[in-house]
């Protein structure tokens, strides 16, 4: 058939076939198996590992994710059928190309920096939530308490303010008591400065005061 591999690397290499005129099935079928030993294997179709089909107008294909350093067998038919011999070449693959063990490298690290991030990003996020929990359940608290100190404040207030009352009451009368009891003659004497109008006396007018002065002078000569 004149099939030949060409562009061999460690992962790759390109299958070229010629057009078979003679082809009744709409698809060419592409067979590769590693390791292989024409020796101890037989041209069969289940000895194959890998089997790819492609439409009859085309005439190449690229294996891909070949293994470097290994022997690959590849077989083209244009039929569902075991292959023969002549339908069939042995290659040798590569040892694997500097720019692809970089390329895995770049993606073994994009893969761990992605998986890192996610997992930043779910940690962040629980923490967040976990922050904003218990910040609402604090100020729902904080507002529970505010709202019973001011229903409590009223009557802690009014109670106050009575027991200033009573307590002022009960001074003054204390201080009475004590006055009563030290100064007996100061009840008429508070009684006094309370009720100031009890202690006036009738007032005596000019014109008898002065002429009672005289006769009193006149008395006393008289002795």
């Amino acid at each position: 058939m004149g099939i030949t591999v060409q562009n061999i690397t460690g992962n790759t290499a390109m299958v070229i076939w010629p057009k078979m005129a003679g082809c009744v099935d709409s698809f060419y079928s592409i067979m590769y198996h590693p390791n292989w030993n024409s020796a101890l294997s037989s041209y069969t179709r289940k000895s194959f590992q890998k089997e790819e089909r492609v439409p009859t107008s085309r005439s190449s294909f690229v294996v891909e994710n070949l293994t470097p350093l290994t022997t690959y067998v590849v077989c083209v038919t244009c039929q569902s059928a075991n292959p023969s011999s002549d339908q069939c070449r042995v290659f040798n693959t590569l040892e694997r190309d500097p720019a692809s063990v970089s390329n895995t490298k770049k993606e073994l690290a994009l893969g761990i920096w992605l998986t890192s991030s996610v997992l930043l990003l779910i940690i962040a996020a629980v923490l967040l939530y976990g922050c904003l929990h218990l910040l609402c359940r604090r100020r729902r608290e904080r507002l529970q308490g505010q709202d019973g100190t001011s229903k409590q404040d009223p009557g802690k207030a009014w109670s106050k303010s009575a027991a200033y009352v009573s307590e002022e009451l009960g001074r003054q009368s204390q201080l009475r008591q004590d006055s009563e009891e030290k100064h007996p003659g100061g009840i008429q004497l508070a009684t006094i400065i309370e009720n100031p109008s009890a202690c006036k006396e009738p007032a005596v007018p000019a014109a008898e005061s002065r002429e009672r002065a005289p006769a009193t002078g006149q008395g006393l000569d008289i002795k």
